[in-house]
């Protein structure tokens, strides 16, 4: 079976999953409409990954241009610009609403890739003679802007969809988005760079042949990289106007009755809220500042794996484990699948809903997983890639659970995108500091710096992430805690503290 189709199987699985967890026992036509709003929504933050981490595969295609500190700049700047714009835009998309969030995402995000494709254009057909760096910063921070409406527009639609008991399900599927994202950014673009080069690929196919015809012309002397930055573009839009056309804010404007979720917004719909208020929300909360912190290493671990084992295997050669680095986005995709089930489903089956118990025993198991990577790096290529990937496996499912869940059960629908975009800023703010601290620890320009001190890096986050995971285990929203004791018969749990 060829990659593209087991990620469909894992699409079908999950779909299937979704339909037969039924905990609130929704009506048939309530589950489908609900479907047909999550399905256009979810693929087009898929596909935003797509227009993100196809700078990784222009890097590797680039070669020399951009070196690894370049590449760990202008990634750098771009998650800086992402995670800062959560102050602007997580208010904003919790006025205008999460349909009118995905559509600027797309748009916007499609608009900065069209720009990446023609600067990347002009200087390897050699019209245009500058240093790729500042003017792909400035791209790339322009194309995470616009990004960063993906995620809370995704979460502010579905705190109207979702109950709180049933988000760990949902926590699973945006960790599967985010899963299938990675893989349309590393196998359908690494596919998309291949179809591109001047040398004829193999297995030719019609849908090669239309690609080639579109950016290889007769006469070419350049592989045409630009096109990873095109393909994704002309897709964001496409699903743009399926975003149009098919989601609705809420359930009651699909013409169904109001559903309370039993958030922390449960009983204050009424109530506004201003830009001052939402963003008091966050910072005087100690509870969402620990979700920002729990997200600020996760978002060290997960880009420190993304971003830089397909890098790494390029410039140190995994003997033996080639397959891992040639398949990248599919074993990403499969794993996070994996990963983001395994924590939402967790947490709603054995947790109550509480988040907190599978965030800290998946940071648990990052540590010993980057511990492992650290200690056989240099001999053990296959142990090495299996490491990284169920790193990514667990940070996927801490991202789901924190920044997809909790952050929207915390804030409630009338702040989740303020909530939950603030704590998403923290991942890239990780990021930030990773994308910065490993292009400069693993570059050949500076002495004692090599490709040893990445996962050493990353266990004291991983460390600081289970931490932090601990001191939440017993928080739930007060809301949740009285549906559960009135629906449920179960005892409420005990309140911990979080000073």
């Amino acid at each position: 079976m060829s990659s593209t189709g087991i990620v469909a199987l894992c699409l079908a699985v999950v779909i299937f999953v979704y339909f037969y967890n039924n905990p609130l026992k929704h009506g048939a036509w309530f589950l489908s409409r609900r479907f047909i709003n999550w399905f256009p929504l979810g693929m087009t933050y898929a596909f935003l990954y797509m227009g993100r981490y196809n700078l990784s595969v222009a890097k590797n295609a680039l070669g020399s241009l951009m070196p690894n500190e370049d590449f760990g700049l202008i990634s750098g700047a771009g998650t800086f610009v992402y995670a800062l714009s959560f102050l602007v835009n997580g208010p904003l998309v919790d006025k205008i609403g999460g349909k009118k969030g995905i559509i600027i995402a797309a748009t916007g995000a499609a608009v900065a890739n069209i720009g990446l494709g023609i600067v990347t254009w002009l200087v390897l057909t050699d019209r245009w003679h500058v240093p790729l760096l500042g003017v792909c910063a400035t791209l790339y921070a322009l194309n995470m802007y616009f990004q960063s409406y993906g995620a809370v527009s995704i979460i502010k639609v579905k705190a109207n969809w979702f109950h709180v008991r049933e988000r760990g399900l949902f926590g699973a599927i945006f960790g599967t988005l985010i899963s299938f994202g990675v893989f349309f950014a590393f196998d359908w673009g690494k596919a998309v760079a291949d179809m591109t080069t001047l040398k004829t690929p193999a297995g030719v196919t019609w849908l090669s042949e239309v690609v080639r015809g579109v950016f290889v012309g007769a006469g070419s002397t350049r592989d045409a990289t630009w096109s990873v930055f095109f393909v994704p573009a002309a897709i964001l839009l496409g699903w743009a106007l399926f975003d149009w056309w098919l989601i609705k804010e809420t359930p009651e404007d699909a013409g169904f009755p109001h559903l309370d979720t039993h958030d922390a917004s449960s009983g204050h719909m009424h109530e506004n809220y201003s830009t001052k208020d939402l963003l008091k929300k966050v910072f005087l909360s100690p509870l969402m500042l620990m979700l920002g912190g729990i997200e600020l290493t996760a978002g060290v671990m997960r880009n420190g794996i993304s971003n830089w084992y397909t890098i790494f295997a390029a410039q140190e050669p995994q003997v033996g484990a080639e397959i891992i680095a040639k398949n990248w986005g599919l074993l990403l995709c499969v794993f996070g699948i994996v990963g983001g089930f395994a924590g939402g489903l967790i947490s709603d089956k054995f947790f109550q809903s509480r988040r907190g118990p599978p965030a800290a025993m998946l940071c648990c198991f990052m540590v010993m997983m980057a511990a492992v990577m650290a200690m056989t790096l240099r001999a053990m290529p296959y142990v090495v890639g299996l490491s990284a990937l169920l790193i990514w496996a667990c940070v996927t499912g801490v991202h789901s659970l924190t920044s997809g869940t909790a952050a929207a059960d915390f804030g409630g629908r009338k702040a989740t995108a303020t909530c939950s975009g603030l704590v998403d800023g923290c991942v890239y703010l990780g990021s930030t500091v990773q994308s910065v601290c490993v292009g400069f620890l693993t570059s050949d320009k500076w002495s004692g710096h090599s490709w040893r001190w990445w996962p050493v890096f990353l266990v004291p986050f991983a460390v600081l992430g289970a931490y932090i995971a601990f001191r939440i285990w017993n928080e739930l929203p007060e809301a949740t805690k009285r549906y559960i004791a009135e629906h449920e018969g179960k005892p409420k749990p005990e309140p911990a503290g979080v000073g």
